[in-house]
């Protein structure tokens, strides 16, 4: 059964909708909470507009769901895939729904905007309030464009594995990652200095290095932070540069080089995890991000605020478990390859990671014959390097694994013709833009850009397949731990028995109890094979993870 939660003329209406999308009952409800709490037993599926619109609010007041369905993120899944292009959904002018998910998903927006969905679509009732669109039509318009369309059952796993993820989001931020204000400062301390008097004002240990900069430049004014300046101070110097990027300057021979690049990674950590970050995100040992599923065209989160998915090694050692707690991390190995080996049905890819090591697996099949040559050859394969050294393996890796190639070059030349693709489960690329197709009245210089416009499409059209169908299995996987840990905890709040408290793509971190750390540890194993079975039948593809049973997140890598 699902219940249609909606915002009616200031009020809250519930509408129960059965399997086959009829509407069954309406009520008006006073309480939310209660009114959850109470259906939560016959396990619904709540239908709403925007997961972190209502949910937040709910573990709030102590009520937890078990499952439901994202309308945004769903429609902006069916509003693209190839396999329900036909729908009325999809071939239908753009509406209040088409507000982006990146923007729409976001607990600030959601916040802001209250009891509306306005953005660039305001409706407005006869009485002149807003008003929002109705979700019971809209999940009419969904659940008849997955059943129309030409894989329901892959695209329904896809739209419940999003939506559950949504969840899974709302309540790691209600969670909040274990957090030690403490050791961040100590660690920034050793590493940078003690914290300025005055915010803005560079740490000892930082300005000591930029000294040593600017006296091997004969620079004494140089800002290292102004690429135009440091760019000049270099040619001075003798060292012609076009960019300040860590790469290209780590290639020059120079005694201030060294110390440069310690420059810059130093002040890399002071603007994005300095002291300034601690005071906004980290509050009475939690930090809470804000994520956003879906946030990107592969179905992979975002973050708009806190920069979760970018935390740096340095600092991850003050993420401690709380007393009597522990942190279990497990990372998948080798994920993206062994989703490829697994897209393509090559068995002789598969093969090779079954022993454990995909990269090492290759190498034992006789196809290259060192791993780093391995690691190489696979990451020119996804993400289309054709120079170098990757150029000169790939004909190698094409006659050893002929299918996991093929797979990803026909994606490169469908994107080059401007076409979509789309992943196991059911996501589509965004259609490209023109690719420029050129004749004999086209300039020389314009029939190169358009060449290269549609090259770099086809890149990024081998890579979504790849890298979309990963982040299904990731959802997929979340959704199986997020099981298995409620069931572990029980009826307990959530807080109170073990749950995630972090993601990054291939990566979870779980807060639970010491007593049943070992018992987590299993069902998270657990958990993968469950996402590699739902994403690929039967087909034996493994998806190994690295555990850790830790006290804090530095002790994991």
């Amino acid at each position: 059964m699902h219940i249609v939660l909606a915002n009616v003329n200031g009020g809250l209406r519930a509408t129960s909708v059965g399997d086959d999308g009829e509407p069954l009952e309406v009520e008006d409800v006073g309480d939310l909470a209660a009114f959850v709490a109470e259906s939560e037993p016959r396990h619904p599926r709540w239908v709403w507009d925007d997961t972190s619109r209502w949910y937040p609010q709910l573990l709030a007041a102590g009520v937890r769901v078990d499952r439901c369905f994202d309308l945004r993120l769903c429609h902006a899944i069916l509003r693209a895939s190839s396999l329900a292009a036909q729908s009325a959904l999809a071939r239908g002018s753009r509406g209040p729904w088409d507000a982006p998910a990146s923007v729409a998903s976001s607990p600030v927006v959601a916040s802001a905007r209250s009891h509306s969905t306005l953005f660039d679509f305001e409706a407005v009732s006869a009485t002149g309030l807003p008003t929002e669109p109705d979700p019971v039509v809209e999940f009419d318009l969904q659940h008849s464009a997955v059943a129309g369309s030409a894989e329901p059952a892959r695209l329904g796993r896809l739209l419940a594995a999003e939506s559950a993820g949504a969840l899974v989001a709302a309540e790691m931020r209600f969670a909040g990652l274990p957090w030690s204000a403490e050791k961040h400062d100590r660690i920034l301390a050793g590493m940078l200095g003690p914290r300025p008097a005055v915010d803005g004002t560079r740490p000892g240990k930082l300005q000591a290095v930029l000294d040593i900069v600017r006296e091997r430049l004969d620079a004494p004014e140089l800002n290292p932070d102004s690429p135009a300046d440091l760019i000049r101070a270099l040619g001075l110097a003798g060292l012609m540069v076009t960019s300040t990027r860590s790469r290209e300057l780590g290639k020059l021979k120079h005694p201030a080089i060294a110390p440069l690049l310690e420059y810059k990674k130093l002040a890399r950590l002071l603007s994005s995890n300095g002291w300034v970050w601690l005071d906004m995100w980290v509050a009475n040992g939690r930090f809470r991000p804000d994520y956003v599923p879906g946030g990107a065209a592969t179905g992979r989160w975002a973050t708009s605020g806190g920069g979760a998915l970018q935390l740096p090694r340095q600092i991850r050692s003050a993420v401690i478990a709380d007393d009597g707690w522990k942190l279990v991390v497990a990372d998948a190995s080798q994920l993206e390859p062994r989703i490829l080996a697994a897209m393509a049905a090559d068995r002789g890819m598969v093969e090779a990671g079954s022993a454990g090591d995909l990269y090492a697996g290759i190498v034992a099949s006789g196809a290259v014959e060192t791993r780093d040559q391995a690691k190489v050859a696979m990451l020119g394969a996804m993400y289309g390097a054709t120079t170098g050294e990757s150029g000169r393996l790939m004909p190698k890796l094409a006659r050893a694994y002929p299918k996991a190639i093929e797979l990803v070059e026909n994606a490169a030349r469908a994107g080059e013709r401007g076409e979509v693709v789309t992943t196991r489960l059911g996501r589509s690329s965004p259609p490209g833009a023109e690719t420029g197709a050129w004749s004999e009245t086209t300039s020389a210089v314009e029939a190169t850009r358009a060449r290269e416009k549609s090259r770099a499409w086809g890149r990024f059209t081998r890579n979504f397949v790849v890298q979309g169908t990963a982040a299904e299995w990731a959802l997929c996987w979340m959704a199986s731990i997020r099981r298995r840990l409620n069931e572990l905890n029980g009826n307990r709040e959530l807080v109170d028995g073990p749950h995630l408290v972090f993601f990054l793509h291939d990566e979870v971190v779980v807060h639970t109890p010491a007593a049943i750390a070992e018992s987590v540890a299993a069902e998270v194993t657990a958990a993968a094979v469950e996402a590699g079975r739902l994403l690929f039948g039967d087909l034996p593809a493994q998806f190994p993870l690295t555990v850790a049973i830790v006290d804090d997140y530095g002790q994991a890598k």
